[in-house]
């Protein structure tokens, strides 16, 4: 198998609270976006996040039950200075995310950075890292 992810995609609870986040709180513009089933961002050159009504999540996959919630997973967004980590989490509180940490100075790897919890659950990284760069072909150089 070729190393390349394409879709990542989260079961959500509330896919209404879901769209007002990602649309609102991050600006993305919807890829495809079906109203009480599935909405589809684009990330990255090949890369897809899905958020799936939960009750449609565990009827695809064939289950019952309520979807265990997401756990150990964080998705980071690096920006281009820490006063944009603060700004960033700032309009994510206000679009309903929760403040886990507030903007500050990393414990490891020199960066600056808070972590905000999503509607659903999920843990989002906002990061200022001068070590890391990220081409026009959209490749991360570490160090």
């Amino acid at each position: 198998m070729d190393q390349k992810l394409h879709f990542i995609t989260f079961a959500t609870e509330d896919l209404d609270r879901a769209r007002a986040f990602y649309k609102d709180g991050l600006g993305w513009d919807p890829l495809l976006d079906v109203p009480g089933e599935i909405i589809f961002f684009q990330m990255a050159p090949g890369m897809v996040l899905g958020l799936f009504d939960s009750a449609k999540f565990n009827q695809d996959l064939g289950r019952s039950g309520t979807p265990v919630g997401v756990s150990g997973v964080t998705l980071s967004h690096n920006v281009a200075s820490a006063a944009e980590v603060s700004s960033t989490i700032d309009r994510l509180e206000a679009a309903g995310a929760t403040v886990l940490k507030p903007a500050q100075a990393g414990a490891f790897g020199g960066i600056f950075h808070g972590h905000v919890q999503d509607p659903n659950g999920i843990i989002w990284e906002i990061a200022y890292n001068p070590g890391w760069s990220i081409g026009e072909d959209g490749k991360v150089a570490l160090g």
